[in-house]
């Protein structure tokens, strides 16, 4: 660059460094003054103040702290309010439905308190009429020689009548009375004695020969006879034995507690034995649980099938003697299903009754 006169212009001249020099001094010279000064300042605060300053440091740290805290502790009260109100909702709902229990309750005990009414104006009415019942059993006590006491109406319930001048009771002895399956006879059969004689099926059997002794009218005469292979009398006298002779009775139904059933069921022999009787029995009670299995004659076979033991049958009823009625009490066998039937129509021709009583009678 060059002036007017031609010469050129430095901006880098020895003037202009002078210059700049000079105000970088003066910068220098009032950055330490300004300085001086704070340092002066510094040197004049209080230490009180300075104190207090940094125990209200300490405090707002503190604070600071303590409010973290605070903030924690109030997090985990709410977290248990929270959890509070999910109980006690879930009590309320339990109280609601035990409220709900407590009147489902309420109706059914009112419920069950008109049952208890109803059964207990049952039980008098019961009552009542055992106390009939028993009144009736006491003016006919002196008719009956043996007691037996049932359970319940089940004595009053049969539909027998067990009267005349001469009565028989006729038991089936046969094997097949232990039992009221084949394969359990079979079972039983090879038992020792004592478990044979206490069989339910033959206790059974001769409870309901005792219960029809208890029937027998004081002025009546009676006979007892065990059929299987052969029929015969339970006790050595075959003729007619008054039911007042206790001592009589008494032996009948020991003898019986002696029996085991064995053998088969001989029908022809025990009719026979009935016929050839004199006078003849005006009533017969016969307790069996179906039909023969042999007769009087020699078997040709150790086995027998259904067709045989029907022909045995009605080879045995054509020696039932006339005028005869016979009662049949019949504890049905497993398989022999035409028992029922055969000796329905035996005890039907003859004027007498049929009855397959159940499990727990006499």
């Amino acid at each position: 660059m060059a002036n007017a006169s031609g010469r050129r212009f430095n901006v880098f001249s020895l003037s202009f460094l002078d210059v700049m020099s000079c105000g970088f001094g003066a910068v220098v010279l009032v950055f330490l003054i300004i300085n001086h000064r704070i340092d002066d300042e510094a040197k004049d605060v209080d230490p009180e103040l300075l104190s207090e300053s940094r125990f209200l440091d300490i405090q707002i740290l503190t604070g600071e702290k303590n409010l973290v805290d605070l903030q924690q502790l109030l997090e985990d009260r709410r977290k248990r309010v929270a959890e509070a109100n999910r109980e006690l909702l879930a009590l309320i709902e339990d109280r609601d439905r035990r409220l709900e229990d407590l009147e489902e309750l309420d109706a059914r005990t009112a419920a069950e308190r008109e049952s208890v009414e109803e059964l207990t104006s049952d039980v008098e009415s019961r009552e009542q009429d055992v106390k009939r019942l028993q009144e009736e059993e006491q003016l006919l006590a002196g008719n009956r020689l043996r007691e037996i006491k049932g359970e319940g109406d089940r004595q009053y319930l049969t539909g027998l009548y067990v009267g005349g001048t001469h009565i028989l009771i006729a038991l089936d002895a046969s094997a097949s009375m232990l039992d009221e399956t084949i394969v359990q006879v079979i079972r039983r059969r090879n038992m020792s004695r004592q478990r044979q004689l206490t069989a339910p099926k033959w206790v059974r059997a001769r409870k309901t020969v005792d219960w029809l002794a208890a029937q027998i009218p004081l002025d009546s005469n009676f006979q007892t006879v065990v059929y299987g292979d052969e029929a015969r009398f339970v006790l050595p006298e075959t003729a007619w034995i008054p039911v007042t002779e206790a001592a009589a009775l008494h032996d009948t139904f020991e003898r019986l507690g002696e029996i085991v059933p064995a053998g088969g069921t001989n029908l022809e022999g025990l009719f026979e034995l009935i016929g050839e009787m004199r006078p003849l029995p005006d009533n017969v009670f016969l307790v069996t649980d179906g039909l023969p299995t042999r007769s009087n004659r020699k078997p040709r076979s150790s086995t027998v099938d259904g067709r045989q033991r029907v022909r045995l049958f009605n080879d045995a009823a054509r020696l039932w003697p006339t005028g005869v009625p016979v009662n049949v009490i019949m504890f049905p066998m497993e398989g022999d299903w035409k028992a029922s039937a055969a000796y329905w129509y035996l005890a039907a021709r003859s004027g007498g009754t049929y009855m397959s009583p159940s499990r727990d009678w006499p």
